[in-house]
Parts: structure tokens; sequence; C-alpha cells
């Protein structure tokens, strides 16, 4: 088969989650439910932190910005997905599918940073109390989150423009719902060896840092809370984890399922799967596990449709 210049590709064919026209209806509504549901929740997140003054700590402050990313990262893939089932044009750009391959990488970068200062943030809030407002200052959380936001986008950036070294084949369909790195890759006619260990690379230090400062983290207050001798302040401080720590494991745990299956496995399927926990479910039951599991969230919700009762 013969190669193009990638500069000659005009659009590539986003094969779906599936082919069958009668499961299509089911699937559009299925996912509309799940991003109106994550974008509404994750709003309301941000609405309640923001306008409830004792929420206004450097746990609450990372937490917002973590709903905010959430709503960023569903909506670069879903709402292209909806549009294609809507119109049955399954096509995107190549410029479009570039963008979106950086916009997934670097909203999921930010993810995974923003978990690592969260991480960070509750070792202090337990292992030095005395010191939590002096070290998590709120200079020292800003420049957290713009630190985090520059590396994201300079690893999005880098593999983006790796890409555009690549000639392709006059195949272009994805067998996927978005445009993701290594499927787009797989469909390159040219040497595509660098460009795969550099994937693997790259995300094993961009993502194995945070991840290593993570279990640091945990394995200190492990250590801090089994020295406590009061039953009541060990629970008082795994609780305050325990919705990161769900957290951590649902996004490492769903992002580590996606590049073994794309190493390991030939079926499009089962990779697809492994994506769409990644960049879907996993967006969708933050919400909920910020929520239903955090005491102060919820008496800020109940404030919040307090005062819309009330005006209504």
């Amino acid at each position: 088969m013969g190669s193009v210049n990638q500069t000659t590709i005009s659009e590539f064919i986003l094969l779906g989650l599936s082919e069958d026209p009668a499961l299509q209806p089911f699937i559009f509504t299925l996912f509309l439910s799940i991003y109106l549901i994550t974008t509404l929740g994750n709003l309301l997140i941000i609405l309640a932190v923001t306008s409830d003054s004792q929420l206004h700590t450097p746990m609450y402050f990372f937490l917002s910005s973590l709903s905010l990313n959430d709503i960023c990262l569903i909506t670069t893939t879903i709402p292209k997905m909806l549009v294609n089932i809507q119109t049955l044009d399954q096509t995107i750009t190549y410029t479009g599918c570039l963008s979106q391959v950086c916009l997934i990488l670097n909203f999921a970068g930010i993810e995974n940073c923003l978990l690592a200062v969260m991480a960070y943030d509750r070792y202090v809030a337990i292992c030095h109390p005395l010191k939590y407002i002096v070290i998590m200052n709120p200079h020292f959380c800003v420049i957290s989150l713009l630190f985090s936001l520059l590396c994201s986008i300079i690893h999005a950036l880098f593999h983006t423009l790796m890409v555009l070294l690549l000639s392709f084949c006059t195949e272009v369909e994805i067998p996927h719902f978005f445009c993701e790195l290594a499927q787009i890759i797989k469909l390159a006619c040219s040497d595509n060896y660098i460009n795969f260990l550099l994937v693997y690379t790259v995300s094993v230090l961009f993502f194995g840092i945070p991840v290593f400062g993570i279990l640091l983290s945990y394995i200190q207050i492990v250590s801090s809370v089994l020295k406590m001798s009061s039953l009541g302040g060990k629970y008082k401080a795994f609780s305050t984890c325990g919705s990161h720590l769900s957290v951590v494991l649902l996004f490492y745990g769903t992002g580590f399922g996606v590049h073994i299956s794309s190493a390991f496995t030939d079926s499009p399927r089962k990779t697809i799967v492994a994506s769409v926990m990644y960049t879907v479910v996993t967006q969708m039951l933050n919400t909920f596990i910020y929520s239903l599991r955090n005491k102060e969230m919820k008496k800020a919700f109940r404030k919040i449709f307090s005062r819309i009762t009330y005006i209504l």
C-alpha cells in the first residue's frame, strides 16, 4: 500500500463505539446523559466552593480546579461523537483530530498533576497541621496550578508535534470515538517506532513522577495516622483522604488499563472500553465521589438548594 505525506491528509474517519445503526440512538442518549450529569455536577461543585466562604481553603481550591478540568476533558470527546452520530458523518478534519489529541493529553496531564498536589495538601494537613496555613498559602496554590498547566501543555505539544512528523497511508479509519494518540500512530505508514518509544518513555516520566509523589505522601500519612492514639482521630484523618484516594485509584487504574490494552491487545474494542472508562466515566464518578463522601460539600449543596428554593 502506498503512502502519502501527512500534509495531503485532510480528514480521519472515527468508527465510533459501534457500527450497528440500531445501537446509535442508545449510544447517543447514554453519552448525552453522561455528559450532562458530569458537566452539571462539576459546575455545581465549582458553584458550591466559590459561594461558601468556609470552603475557601487550598483543598477545595484544587477540587474546583479539578472539576473545571474534568468538564474540559469530557468536552473534548463527547460533543464531537454526538455530532457525528446525529449527522451520520464519521469524519474529523486532520487539524481537528490533532487538536483533540493535544487537548486530551493536556487536560489528562493537568488532572495527573492536580491529584499529586492534592495528595501533598493532605500530607501537610495531617502530618504538619500547625504549618498547614504557612505551607499551603494562596501563592503556593496558584503557582502549583500554573506549574501543572505549564507541564501539561509542554507534554501535550511534544506528542502532537511528533505526530506531525509522521506520514499516513490512504487508510485513515480510527477504530475509536475520538482521536487517541496511540491509534493515530498505528495508522502511520512511516516508521513509528520512535513515536511509540517516546509515548511510553515520556508517559512513564510525566505520570510516574506524580504517582511516586502520591505514594510517598500516603506512606507518610499512614505512618502518622498509625501513631495517633485516638481512634476518632485516625478515622477523621483517613476520612479526609478517602475521596481523593478513590479518585486517584480510579484515574490511574483506568489510565493504566488504556496503555496496557493498547500495547498488549490487538482488539480495538477492548481499547475503546478502557478509554471510555479513562476519559468519560472517571470524570462522571469524580462528581459523585466528592459530593456524596464529603460532609462540607453536602452542606454547601444544601445551602445552594435552599437559596434556589427561597427565590422560587
